[in-house]
């Protein structure tokens, strides 16, 4: 077991002051037990909890960190930005800069709007699809996750397109039904939607490879191509939010490595380089109904941040680097491919779902998890939850959560790989 007396200590204290004791609930770690580790520093691929215990993260603080934590290329740049203003609430040249490698890197993007956040991202590309259509109900996936705004709160029925219902406290029910929402790889429930509510649908958004469920294959069924065709058809249109996958499965995303254009992007976590970013863009023409240009409203006082763009500059240009890709997508299959065999040994029945360096693994005897639902009724969570503690006794550090993915970072070294793999059957063999 590993020392969390000051981590225990940090906990309480937080918990008078914090809800929950954390600012993001994941971190709380209620569905996995135990002591949510209060960390003091990172650095590669390691982070450094308050007690002093090192662990090989593959949090990556939920996904950002794809060169590594705290680059010191990374670092030193952002540390002459701060030296000439901390923000401005004026344009600067970096915005520049950072909007016109978002426009080269990702297809779907001629004209982009920084803001703060992913949700911010989310919420405003709703806002200017709605601008755009005229309409004001959207279409969202059962376990399908797009930030906190109110109207991406929303629940499926149990495996069939329905209405949305509030899954949240503080959500007017009247509000959430304008989200419609259908399981994921379910087509024919889409086109339902489409049929019953007609020239009403602005958009579908959806993350082309989802991660808030744990990772899913939304590409190989036909169903991304599907929701493209279908958007076409019926005059709305179609958001990806690759805020996690956004330059994560390749330099322009899931939708280069895919080969689907959708007409908004919605971007964040690796566009800031760690500090807090977001971006939504897509066809001029849509992107120009955005104010002051257009009727579409939205701003924000830190949006362009001089930090947060220096960030992203500096860990864009890195990522354009040949061989870049390749050699994560190799590291990522060989730690997978080590995971599940360990799970074999161990008798543990499960399944890795992967794409480039994301992926989750799930203890479950199915064959295949395709849908958000699946997670609930066929994973055992119980066993992850053992799993993951298990884990942080070996100094690996996880996702709290069976409905999150994972992600391999460039600082991963082979050296890495093996002792997590070495770990988990080490792990695997306690749990069977």
């Amino acid at each position: 077991m590993t020392d969390t007396t000051r981590s225990r200590s940090d906990y309480a204290r937080a918990s008078r002051l914090l809800p929950g004791g954390v600012n993001s609930p994941v971190r709380a770690f209620k569905s996995v037990g135990g002591t949510p580790r209060f960390i003091a520093s990172a650095a590669g691929s390691r982070i450094r909890d308050v007690d002093g215990t090192e662990y090989i993260d593959y949090v990556g603080s939920w996904g950002p960190m794809i060169l590594g934590h705290a680059h010191p290329e990374v670092v030193a740049a952002v540390q002459q930005s701060a030296a000439a203003g901390m923000s401005f609430g004026a344009p600067c040249e970096l915005e520049i800069e950072l909007a016109e490698l978002v426009v080269e890197m990702v297809p779907s993007i001629e004209v982009v709007r920084f803001v703060n956040s992913g949700t911010e991202a989310t919420m405003s590309a709703l806002r200017l699809a709605r601008g755009f259509t005229g309409r004001d109900k959207f279409i969202k996936f059962d376990g399908g996750y797009h930030g906190h705004g109110d109207g991406f709160l929303v629940k499926a029925g149990s495996g069939a397109a329905t209405f949305g219902e509030p899954d949240s406290a503080g959500v007017p029910a009247d509000y959430a039904r304008l989200t419609l929402t259908a399981p994921f790889n379910d087509l024919d429930a889409v086109e339902t939607l489409f049929h019953d509510n007609p020239d009403e649908i602005a958009a579908i958004i959806v993350e082309p490879v989802p991660g808030n469920t744990g990772v899913l294959d939304l590409y190989s069924t036909g169903f991304l191509a599907g929701l493209r065709g279908l958007c076409d058809t019926h005059g709305a249109l179609l958001i990806f939010d690759e805020v996690m996958s956004g330059f994560r499965v390749a330099p322009g995303g899931a939708q280069q490595r895919f080969g689907i254009t959708p007409d908004l992007t919605c971007l964040g976590k690796i566009i800031g380089g760690g500090l807090p970013v977001g971006a939504y863009g897509g066809r001029e023409e849509i992107m120009r109904r955005v104010a002051p240009d257009g009727p579409v409203y939205q701003a924000g006082t830190l949006s362009g941040n001089p930090l947060a763009m220096r960030a992203g500059i500096e860990t864009l240009i890195r990522l354009r680097r040949p061989g870049f890709y390749e050699a994560l997508e190799e590291k990522s299959a060989r730690l997978v491919a080590g995971l599940l065999d360990g799970c074999r040994k161990a008798g543990v029945p499960a399944i890795a779902n992967r794409c480039g360096s994301m992926f989750t693994l799930f203890f479950t005897e199915r064959d295949a998890i395709g849908c958000g639902s699946d997670v609930g009724d066929f994973c055992d969570l119980d066993r992850f939850g053992r799993y993951f503690n298990a884990m942080l006794d070996e100094g690996i550090y996880l996702a709290p959560s069976q409905y999150e993915a994972l992600f391999v970072s460039a600082a991963h070294s082979d050296d890495d790989i093996d002792a997590t793999i070495a770990a988990a059957a080490r792990a695997l063999a306690r749990l069977a």
